[in-house]
């Protein structure tokens, strides 16, 4: 087993553990980890390996959010267990729109537009998106603060709070319509184009669908499970249905890259909860964009100097 690869496998689970949930493009730190972390393992396998290695991710929402998304509770009583029961149903039917259209067009786009130059774009635009979001919620906030009778004891002013406090007319899991699930869904069509990132997709559905930024990164985790779960089981399956197989050297990859991934997504997910309740999502569209330029940097200019364009 070669022990420089795990230490690789490591850090490329600790890459994915934390750009996954976070809105800046796991695919787009992927692409420039993949020019500097190379490890002695097939096309094949790294192929599969970068999306199997979501898997550890997903397991910590399971892990963080099990009473919630466990409809057999014993703490839970009818109303609970009907509750989290819809709460299932509306995380299926904002799959919906991702299976039927991304299934189709799985291979198309992985040929086609699975680049470092669709990958900036896709970062800067959305980078872009998500600041004008930001930026209109932060002018909808002071229409809002303006039409409050000001004389009434329960209407404190909003400008007199913090200008990125979140809010939003979907303030609940349990608010989200199962026509909001639909809505996000469609939104989580548009990361099937590499950089856009699925979390950052979703998270501008449910901003732009009313959500508030908790409960827009809540759903996003929660429409992860499904999607990533079926992502994953498609990937091995072709891996499978080309004769591939795994030796010693690849099960210990990918073994340490989900545990790592695991662990670093149950961080991650804490910070970005906690993260979200008190600040808007501008620090991660600059980021984006700044990544995006980076990126295009690497492969217009320096990759070719260095001959390995």
């Amino acid at each position: 087993m070669n022990i420089l690869d795990l230490v690789k496998s490591a850090f490329l689970g600790l890459v994915e553990g934390v750009t996954e949930w976070l809105p800046i493009s796991s695919t787009g730190h992927m692409i420039l980890v993949d020019e500097f972390v190379k490890m002695d393992v097939s096309d094949e396998f790294w192929n599969m390996f970068l999306v199997v290695i979501q898997l550890g991710a997903i397991l910590s929402v399971c892990v963080l959010y099990f009473h919630q998304l466990n409809p057999f509770s014993p703490s839970k009583g009818g109303q609970g267990r009907r509750a989290t029961w819809s709460l299932w149903g509306k995380i299926v039917v904002g799959c919906i729109p991702a299976a039927v259209i991304g299934l189709p067009l799985d291979d198309f786009m992985d040929e086609h537009f699975h680049n470092a130059y669709v990958v900036a774009g896709a970062l800067i635009v959305y980078g872009v998106a998500f600041i004008a979001i930001e930026s209109w919620r932060a002018g909808r906030r002071a229409e809002l603060a303006a039409e409050r009778p000001r004389g009434a004891h329960f209407a404190q002013d909003l400008a007199e709070k913090d200008a990125n406090e979140d809010f939003g007319a979907i303030a609940s899991i349990d608010d989200i319509s199962y026509k909001t699930a639909l809505g996000i869904g469609c939104f989580q069509v548009l990361s099937l184009v590499p950089g856009t990132s699925r979390s950052g997709s979703t998270i501008i559905g449910g901003l732009l669908l009313g959500c508030t930024r908790a409960v827009a990164a809540e759903f996003t985790f929660f429409l992860a499970i499904p999607v990533m779960f079926g992502a994953s089981l498609l990937k091995v399956v072709k891996f499978l249905l080309k004769g591939a197989a795994m030796g010693a050297n690849e099960w210990g990859i990918m073994v340490v890259g989900l545990v790592v991934a695991f662990a670093v997504s149950l961080a991650a997910i804490r910070w970005l909860t906690g993260f979200v309740r008190r600040h808007d999502f501008k620090a991660f569209g600059w980021y984006r964009i700044a990544l995006g330029i980076v990126v295009l940097a690497y492969f217009l200019v320096v990759a070719p100097a260095l001959g390995l364009a």
